[in-house]
């Protein structure tokens, strides 16, 4: 019975031998129940999605089994890669809007474990045993319903690493065939890509414990010169947060607007329009706290990150190390590696798996 909570990952360095592979899919993950006429998303936190994705309720009461728990990835593909950014749109309070939406833009669930079928729990089964049990449930599936592409051939893992990152995906992960599904514990292990760029550093948001540094605020400059906001980088130990205020004084601004700083115009929400600047408000972010120190644009900092989400780092980015021997004009989008497009059709077709 819902909520179930589904398997996690952790990340490795390097996709490791004697597994199965999957493509790591950018979208919802998702717990779907079904029980005759009754069906529940449910989101990685439990929480139901059902009612933001009409048209896939519809296909799956369709097409899954009369009785069963399926875990998988709710996306949405745009110009044939994977778009985050429309699938976040998704989650509006307003039914016409959300009916709207899924004509427009409609989503797939991409189906990659077995929980239960019929009155038998898969739980303890090992996924060599599920997988099976997975592709007899959807022999039949059309779309927007998919049988996720898996391979035991690491040679081919390592092609979709390589290849699938222009469709959209994150990179790959990787299930002992033993593994029996255990909720909530992170088993499985993914691999992401990861490059580093550098960006400016243009200010910091403080810590929820307190005035400490929380993130830095990463900026990169367009082909216009303007500095665009693209992200932010954190993980930092409390010792560094403490140390990172006091290393940051020299550069703070007191007074944006005056001293002229490049997102100075961030409280006047007209101004996100055309520029990407922090402190956008969103359903996401709701009554927040996302106000900001201000500093003077002239620091350069090394980031690790996965992959950009339109003009931006589509997941919080790793603090590398200083770097003094850049320029912040030099920080541009040109500096930032372009993966080769990839038709996420031929991905969801499965005609390379090894399978």
């Amino acid at each position: 019975m819902p909520p179930v909570k589904p398997m996690l990952a952790k990340s490795v360095a390097k996709i490791p031998p004697g597994m199965q592979y999957e493509a790591k899919w950018d979208g919802f993950r998702a717990i779907v129940h079904r029980d005759g006429d009754e069906l529940v998303i449910g989101s990685r936190t439990g929480k139901p999605l059902t009612r933001y994705f009409p048209e896939l309720a519809e296909a799956l009461l369709d097409q899954l089994p009369a009785r069963c728990v399926m875990d998988g990835e709710i996306v949405i593909a745009h110009d044939g890669r994977l778009d985050f950014d429309r699938l976040t749109e998704r989650i509006h309070p307003a039914e016409s809007r959300v009916k709207l939406l899924a004509e427009q833009t409609p989503a797939s669930f991409i189906a990659f474990d077995l929980l239960a079928l019929g009155d038998e729990s898969l739980l303890d089964r090992p996924l060599a045993e599920r997988r099976p049990a997975l592709a007899e449930a959807l022999s039949g599936a059309l779309a927007p319903v998919h049988l996720a592409p898996a391979t035991t051939d690491i040679a081919v893992a390592r092609e979709w690493f390589e290849r699938y990152e222009g469709a959209g995906l994150d990179g790959v992960i990787a299930k002992p065939l033993d593994l029996p599904y255990r909720p909530d514990a992170r088993l499985m292990c993914k691999i992401k890509h990861e490059r580093t760029a550098d960006a400016v550093v243009a200010g910091y948001r403080h810590h929820k414990s307190g005035p400490i540094v929380g993130s830095l605020l990463l900026g990169l400059y367009d082909d216009s010169g303007v500095l665009q906001h693209v992200g932010v980088c954190a993980a930092f130990s409390m010792k560094r947060r403490e140390e990172l205020v006091a290393e940051l004084e020299p550069l703070r601004m007191d007074d944006p607007v005056a001293g002229g700083h490049p997102w100075a115009a961030w409280t006047d929400e007209s101004a996100h329009e055309g520029a990407r600047l922090p402190g956008a408000t969103s359903r996401w972010t709701g009554k927040k706290d996302l106000s900001w120190v201000a500093l003077r644009p002239e620091r350069v900092a090394e980031v690790a990150y996965d992959h950009m989400e339109g003009d931006r780092f589509r997941h919080t980015a790793q603090f590398r190390r200083w770097r003094p021997d850049r320029s912040p004009d030099s920080c541009t989008y040109s500096q930032l590696e372009e993966p080769l497009r990839y038709d996420l059709a031929e991905v969801l077709s499965g005609e390379s798996a090894g399978e």
